[in-house]
């Protein structure tokens, strides 16, 4: 319990940091309009979410140690090939980070053909901000047993060696999200970020089932899926047959009234509610 009440904890104050700056760079950087009611929502959804979300990966990580499967590499590979010091650790970082946004990538996919109604969750919000950037509860769950475990038996723990890593890719991971006039311009070739990211929440049939990375482009552009915005191209988010969550109890049973229908709507299948 203790475990569960300073991990929440620690959610709470690493999100509110992350919150504070992309919100300061929305409103300094303007893209679109300011809606604080957005932000108010998305606050309330992510106070439930987190100790949600840490519950839930608590107990799959326990799982995983009662039934005593351990990581299969501990050390970075550099180290086991006499490669140490800084240069090797952060290589292994980054090797990491790759293998673990290739194992993102094919989620994102699977999300979108196989678990879309609870991820549609995420993709019916229209004031899409760092705040209001949310998804359903169930996505700890998935992304935990599809990503967060495996990646744990294959590359190192990069957080225990290079903690500003862990912030920085958390920070990207939000931003993504962000209506800020402030992008990455020539590093999109290899890095995401919002104008990437927003053409995979576009309403546009031209968008659907594309830019699926976060840490980087790479993905998107070995297996098909990329575009890169043109320059000016911010189109409108959303979904056109679901409405955002209004509160808790909508968030929480969204994909239980989900229904498909032959409509499409930035996946393989349908939402009509």
């Amino acid at each position: 319990m203790v475990d569960f009440i300073l991990k929440t904890v620690h959610g709470y104050f690493s999100y509110a940091v992350l919150f504070t700056v992309l919100t300061m760079l929305e409103l300094i950087f303007v893209k679109e309009g300011h809606r604080a009611g957005s932000r108010a929502r998305g606050l309330m959804i992510w106070l439930a979410y987190i100790p949600a979300s840490v519950l839930i990966y608590r107990t799959l990580y326990a799982l995983w140690d009662f039934v005593g499967i351990k990581p299969i590499v501990k050390l970075p590979l550099l180290q086991s090939l006499g490669w140490t010091g800084p240069f090797a650790v952060a290589i292994a970082a980054v090797a990491g980070l790759l293998v673990a946004d290739f194992l993102y990538y094919w989620y994102h996919r699977i999300q979108h053909r196989f678990l879309w109604r609870f991820h549609a969750v995420h993709h019916s919000i229209r004031d899409l901000n760092a705040v209001n950037s949310y998804h359903h509860v169930s996505e700890s769950l998935f992304s935990g047993l599809l990503v967060a475990l495996p990646t744990t038996l294959i590359v190192v723990d990069y957080g225990e060696t290079i903690p500003i890593l862990v912030f920085a890719t958390s920070l990207q991971a939000i931003y993504l999200h962000s209506p800020t006039r402030l992008t990455l311009g020539p590093l999109r070739a290899i890095f995401g970020d919002n104008a990437f990211h927003r053409i995979h929440h576009s309403v546009e049939p031209a968008h659907f089932d594309k830019n699926f990375g976060v840490f980087t482009t790479f993905w998107d552009r070995a297996f098909g899926t990329a575009h890169f915005p043109n320059p000016g191209e911010w189109p409108e988010v959303g979904l056109a047959t679901i409405k955002p969550p209004a509160d808790l109890a909508e968030w929480l049973d969204l994909p239980l009234r989900y229904r498909e229908d032959c409509a499409t709507d930035n996946a393989s299948v349908g939402l009509s509610i």
